[in-house]
């Protein structure tokens, strides 16, 4: 996590808002072009004898292919991931949202190369892999992480069955499993490789509590108070400052501050949050 907020503040700029607009908008071009000119497809995908023949473009068209499925459900999982994408950028915010799907892509490109180099050495001359790999267990990665970050919230499934989320990716990971099991090797690397930013970002983050909806929102909310409270008061430093609400001695001059000794760091609030807050614990 530090290594990510160092990564933020060199390169934080670049990262793309609203990214899952860009995405949609793919998936409506390659609707288009499949029910326009279906044989175009052939030329989108992510193919890596192609990719080292020339055909370069490969390397991203292979993200206009949408899943294949009929309109009315193309349309329903369009708007779902929209607003799973979206919700996940307002609560990780821009830049670890961008890194979490560009890492997806990234890393179901470079296993289809090691998958194409496998195959290659052990069959001895190049091989078409190209259909092993989609965006379909990157959108899963979208709705594991949604899952992750809110399991209680409560969605409706076909517009009649009431469910929890983490009831729900329960379901969804039993469904990659038996991919897995049922699929070849082929199909094992690409489900692997499309999910592998799922695993990193979670699985290798002890603390969970820093990427969780309210932390993120206390962090948000802290820095914009502590900016608002150093502008008005003309630049000068703070000796205390109240984790949750921001303020400090230079706001109230009778404001009692206290370090909280169930709270894993040197976190110090106010009187009026110390005995309410939620306490940080590092896993």
């Amino acid at each position: 996590m530090k290594f990510l907020d160092k990564l933020e503040r060199k390169i934080g700029h670049l990262a793309i808002p609203r990214l899952m607009l860009y995405i949609i908008g793919g998936y409506i071009i390659g609707y288009i072009i499949n029910y326009t000119n279906p044989n175009v497809l052939s030329y989108l995908t992510l193919e890596p004898y192609y990719i080292l023949h020339g055909q370069i473009w490969r390397i991203v068209s292979w993200l206009l292919i949408p899943p294949s499925t009929g309109i009315i459900w193309a349309i329903i999982m369009m708007i779902f991931y929209y607003q799973l994408g979206t919700a996940l950028e307002r609560t990780w915010g821009v830049f670890r949202f961008n890194l979490y799907m560009f890492g997806g892509f990234v890393f179901t490109i470079l296993g289809a190369f090691l998958l194409y180099g496998i195959y290659y050495v052990a069959g001895g001359g190049p091989v078409l892999i190209g259909g092993y790999f989609s965006t379909y267990y990157i959108n899963m990665s979208i709705f594991l992480a949604f899952a992750v970050c809110y399991p209680d919230m409560q969605i409706m499934l076909y517009f009649i069955i009431p469910i929890k989320m983490k009831w729900l990716s329960i379901f969804y990971v039993a469904l990659v499993v038996y991919n897995m099991i049922m699929t070849g090797w082929g199909g094992r690397m690409a489900i692997f490789m499309s999910l592998l930013n799922f695993l990193l970002f979670f699985l290798t983050t002890r603390n969970y509590n820093r990427i969780s909806p309210k932390q993120m929102r206390r962090r948000a909310q802290f820095r914009a108070q502590a900016k608002q409270s150093a502008s008005g008061n003309s630049g000068r430093i703070s000796k205390h400052r109240c984790v949750v609400c921001g303020r400090s001695e230079l706001d109230n001059p009778n404001l009692q501050f206290r370090f909280c000794s169930k709270c894993d760091g040197n976190y110090e609030y106010c009187q009026d949050h110390l005995f309410t807050h939620k306490h940080i614990k590092i896993q």
